[in-house]
């Protein structure tokens, strides 16, 4: 029995690939149309979209406590600024809607200007043609949203339209209007060289901050004080303004703060200079009545030396009086400071401690406003702020009180020493004791009065002096574009264009369950497999003996193949070979009658015999008589050789018409007398074809499948569903067709090439088929020799 070839398993595999490629790359004409769709759409979308530039710059956040940063490092020594900048803190502040709104207003980035494209509109920045003028400003000039649409029509003439539904009113530039904006004038920038239509837009100040503000991206660098700023924005120019001015605005708004403090301070010593110059004008004004009353000149010699040591100690009670009237002074601002007020500067000399905790209270008095301007009290932040200063103020409190006891400690001590001396110079006037007092009251209004004056020096110097807080490293420059990505896009097209068609062939393969090809039949059934055969011309039903067509060669080899099927047959000479199919419309006839004529064109005696009773259709494609077997099985004294005819046109093929169709063709089939028929005919025919009835619809072919030596199962490609294959092999392996193989019927030829199935068919022969040269046989290389 002929049996199928057996292929390598790696082999399959590689076929099972070249199967696959071929079997999408016969839609070719699908992947280039999709490339070249998709291709096209994105060329049409880069061409109108509005490229995205990236603007960057650096800065860096200074650190006057550790010095060699700040251009106030020669004033270190009067500990007027410290506090360590807080990075984080910094960069929410750069982010903040205020630092925003201050840029906006700045740079009056809420008016925008779009030249009107016949697609898009195009932003202009700093080439308008124009430029507004405005007089006075609505009052809710931040909160407007507006549109206007304004056309130069010439160097001259403009017009205005404000409303969609209102008509356009022209103004000359130069001309007053009175606007919602408020009153305005507009004056042309440049030579006028054509009309042009530019639209305006007024947007909300505080929408336009939170867009800016959202946009931007800041970064620090580990381990520095170094901050990283980018923005993206349509127009280059504008995100790099955006960026310079936000720098410059974050440098005014820390500058603001760090005066605030000095201006307070300032105002504080100078309250006090005058209470201290009154208060020493009235000591010194004492003194000298005193002395004019009593015609006082010098202290007494004698006493000099218990008199100098008494001004010793009494040089220490005026110091420690003096530190005591700085304290209680510095304890009465802290007093009357009010909850969010800043504390005057540490004026009590040598007190270090006092200084650290007013300082560290005023540093946080202006981070909460300045983080915390528009929080709710609610906010935790806020209290936690609030917790942290009312400790501070109790430390600050606490600090003054310790120092204040300190210092009465150490005047009790000194008086007690002075008292001692006293007691020795008891003699001295009373008039020299009651001076000295009016003149110790002098000396501590003095030095009191001099420490004011240098402390005030100190403070309009931290005016004069400022410097920025934050250093430029790279002002605002262009980094480049990011969007759109046009290469990304274009491979995306291209991946598209592919992934579309192919995801359509691959749904169309997947739901369609038809066979197709001869890969769709071997291997999925032990079957052996005849071959092959092309869909015939319209004009080419019966193959004609000169024919070189597909259909007429895959005969031929199916032909060829036929004498394997009958290797092991003992009698070679008599071949019968019964057709069948599982449906109709399988082409099974059409097989028989072309297998037929092929086989008698080699010589040999050939016999049609049409034993589909139910539904014959040799008629169709050879000219037979009407009566014919099923006339001979119902008439018991008719000879087989009166329905027997010869083809006309044909050697040695005859044909046995089905006749008319019976009204009970099982019991027909059943007559013995066609046993006795087959047996008879063998003697006299080479080769004898029989079309039968499809086997899944009646049971006539199985009732006379022991006259075949052979049964040919005819599938039609494109036709049968895959899951009719079950049905031929339970057929195979239950033996219910002797001898049983496949044949293929309709196969479509252009998709057999570059197997090697149907290849050879018109091979050498100079036909049309053969000139056929496909676009994969020049890709691949599987020309024809």
């Amino acid at each position: 029995m002929y049996e199928p070839l057996k292929i390598e398993e790696n082999s399959e595999n590689d076929i099972d690939l070249k199967e696959q490629l071929f079997s999408y790359l016969i839609y070719w004409k699908w992947f280039v149309a999709g490339i070249l769709i998709c291709l096209f759409s994105v060329f049409v979308y880069l061409r109108y979209y509005v490229v995205e530039y990236k603007i960057t710059s650096s800065l860096l956040i200074k650190d006057e406590k550790k010095g060699g940063t700040s251009e106030l490092s020669a004033f270190s020594d009067l500990n007027i600024f410290s506090g360590k900048s807080n990075v984080e803190n910094e960069i929410a502040i750069l982010k903040s809607r205020k630092l925003s709104q201050n840029v906006v207003k700045k740079l009056n980035l809420d008016l925008s200007f779009y030249q009107q494209g016949n697609v898009i509109s195009n932003e202009l920045y700093d080439n308008v043609p124009f430029k507004i003028y405005f007089y006075s400003k609505n009052p809710n000039f931040d909160a407007l949203n507006l549109q206007y649409k304004i056309k130069v029509l010439s160097s001259k003439k403009f017009s205005l339209q404000a409303d969609e539904n209102k008509a356009a009113i022209e103004y000359n530039f130069g001309q007053k209007i009175n606007s919602a904006l408020g009153e305005i004038a507009l004056f042309l920038n440049n030579k006028f060289e054509s009309p042009t239509t530019i639209i305006v837009y007024k947007s909300a100040l505080k929408n336009v901050a939170v867009n800016f503000s959202s946009k931007l991206e800041v970064t620090n660098i580990e381990k520095t004080n170094v901050l990283n700023l980018s923005i993206t924005d349509f127009v280059s120019q504008k995100g790099i303004d955006y960026l310079d001015e936000l720098v410059a605005q974050f440098n005014l708004d820390a500058t603001k703060d760090r005066n605030q403090i000095a201006e307070n301070t300032s105002e504080f010593i100078a309250k006090r200079l005058e209470i201290i110059t009154q208060e020493l004008d009235g000591v010194e004004q004492s003194g000298e009545s005193y002395k004019r009353k009593n015609m006082l000149t010098d202290i007494e010699s004698e006493a000099k030396i218990d008199i100098e040591s008494s001004s010793e100690y009494e040089k220490n009670v005026i110091q420690t009086e003096t530190q005591l009237k700085v304290g209680e002074i510095m304890l009465d601002a802290v007093s009357n400071t009010k909850a969010d007020e800043l504390i005057p500067m540490n004026i009590i000399k040598g007190n270090t401690e006092t200084s650290g905790y007013i300082n560290d209270y005023n540093k946080l008095i202006l981070e909460k406003k300045r983080i915390g301007e528009k929080s709710s009290y609610l906010n935790p932040v806020i209290q936690d702020m609030n917790s942290k200063l009312n400790s501070i103020r109790l430390n600050i409190v606490e600090s003054i009180n310790s120092s204040q006891s300190d210092l009465m400690s150490n005047k009790r001590i000194a008086s007690r020493q002075k008292n001692s001396f006293d007691s020795k110079i008891a003699q001295i006037p009373t008039h020299e004791k009651i001076y000295n007092g009016i003149a110790r009251q002098q000396k501590i209004k003095e030095t009191l009065y001099l420490y004011l004056l240098q402390k005030r020096e100190e403070t309009e110097i931290s005016l004069t002096v400022t410097s920025p807080k934050a250093k430029i490293i790279d002002s605002a420059f262009l980094s480049g574009p990011v969007e759109p990505k046009r290469l990304f896009l274009y491979l995306g097209a291209l991946l598209f264009g592919l992934f579309v068609p192919f995801g359509i062939i691959f749904i169309k393969n997947l739901l369609d369950t038809k066979i197709k090809f001869r890969s769709d039949v071997e291997g999925k059934v032990s079957i052996p497999f005849l071959g092959d055969l092309p869909k015939a011309p319209e004009n080419e039903q019966v193959i004609k003996p000169d024919s070189r067509s597909p259909s007429a060669e895959a005969l031929r080899m199916i032909r060829t193949n036929l004498e394997f099927v009958f290797a092991n047959k003992a009698n070679k000479s008599n071949k019968t070979i019964f057709v069948t199919s599982s449906l109709p419309k399988e082409g099974k006839t059409f097989f028989a009658v072309n297998i037929a004529t092929t086989i008698a064109f080699s010589g040999k005696k050939t016999l049609l015999i049409g034993l589909d009773v139910r539904s014959p259709k040799i008629d169709n494609y050879l000219n037979v008589p009407s009566v014919g077997l099923t006339s001979y099985l119902s008439n018991s004294d008719s000879k087989i050789e009166n329905y027997i005819v010869p083809v006309a046109g044909f050697d040695n093929f005859f044909v046995l018409p089905s006749g008319i169709i019976p009204p009970n063709p099982v019991e027909l089939l059943m007559n013995q007398k066609l046993k006795t028929l087959f047996d008879d005919l063998k003697t006299k025919y080479d080769y004898i074809i029989v079309d039968t009835a499809p086997v899944s619809i009646v049971t006539d072919t199985f009732l006379i499948s022991e006259n075949a030596d052979a049964f040919l199962f005819v599938m039609r490609a494109n036709y049968l569903d895959k899951r009719m294959l079950k049905f031929a092999q339970s057929l195979y392996e239950n033996k219910k067709l002797p001898n049983m193989s496949l044949v293929l019927n309709d196969v479509q030829s252009q998709n057999t090439y570059g197997y090697g199935y149907g290849y050879g068919y018109g091979y050498g022969y100079g036909q049309e088929v053969a000139k056929k040269e496909t676009l994969f046989s020049k890709i691949f290389g599987n020309k024809k020799s």
